[in-house]
């Protein structure tokens, strides 16, 4: 266990999020599958998380699990000037317990820690129900374009 998640499965808010190890890839496999599949047929492709290597984000200590077992987690990227958060993934059973909402809420706190003062990523266009949440939590949009096959909404967040 890293400092980070250390720090975060340790305070007051009780975000219980922690970072994930080798033995959790499986889990981080079958939680974003589970999340992103009913979106292929909407998009008419494999949205980019489920193609992910994900044993190479958990040995980069990229991503950050909640929940025993594991129901949500976050993949995010520290850049020079801000923190890219890659992928959300709630498994579908587990929707309206707030667990997406404590998610963003450790990102804002892990960028924080980090000293990045920003928030960045991008949703799918054909992925509705996320443009209705991100502006919830403070994300703005950016813009939209066309990343190859996929239209996408880029969002950031600035942190105060």
């Amino acid at each position: 266990m890293n400092e980070t998640s250390e720090e975060f499965g340790e305070t007051p808010e009780g975000f219980g999020v922690r970072v994930a190890v080798a033995a959790d890839v499986p889990v981080v496999k079958a939680v974003i599958d589970a999340a992103f599949q009913p979106y292929v047929e909407r998009i008419g492709l494999v949205p980019m998380p489920m193609e992910a290597d994900h044993a190479a984000n958990v040995a980069a200590e990229r991503v950050f699990v909640t929940g025993d077992p594991v129901t949500g987690l976050v993949v995010v990227e520290e850049r020079a000037d801000h923190l890219y958060l890659d992928t959300i993934a709630v498994r579908p059973d587990a929707h309206g317990r707030g667990i997406g909402g404590r998610l963003l809420r450790f990102v804002d706190a892990h960028a924080r820690a980090l000293g990045l003062d920003e928030i960045r990523l991008c949703t799918n266009a054909l992925m509705w129900e996320n443009q209705k949440i991100y502006p919830k939590y403070g994300y703005e949009v950016t813009e939209r374009r066309a990343d190859g096959p996929y239209d996408r909404i880029h969002y950031r967040k600035r942190l105060a």
